[in-house]
């Protein structure tokens, strides 16, 4: 059964305002001063996107967009740690010599 009433609106207009912050943050990474006020504003995008997935899940009533968003937020945890570690370090897999 799909959302109905109010519960629709407030789901949309959230879609809506996710979407608007999404612009917001493709701004900073394009224009961002430093490499981490980049890699925070993509993570910030990882997270918006997820959002708008369970939103969308919700607006659909469809389970399957809730598993997508986990593995996303998986995912974008992942890079975030990997690009992190490349801006402290320099190298993500360091080997023995």
């Amino acid at each position: 059964m799909a959302v109905e009433g109010t519960v629709a609106l407030v789901v949309d207009a959230a879609i809506v305002l996710v979407a608007l912050l999404n612009l917001l943050c493709g701004y900073r990474v394009v224009r961002g001063p430093t490499v981490p006020d980049r890699v925070v504003a993509l993570d910030a995008i990882a997270t918006n996107v997820v959002a708008i997935a369970v939103l969308f899940a919700i607006k659909t009533d469809r389970g399957l967009f809730v598993t997508v968003s986990l593995v996303l937020a998986i995912i974008a945890f992942l890079s975030t740690v990997a690009v992190a570690k490349f801006v402290t370090e320099g190298d993500i897999i360091v080997t023995q010599d």
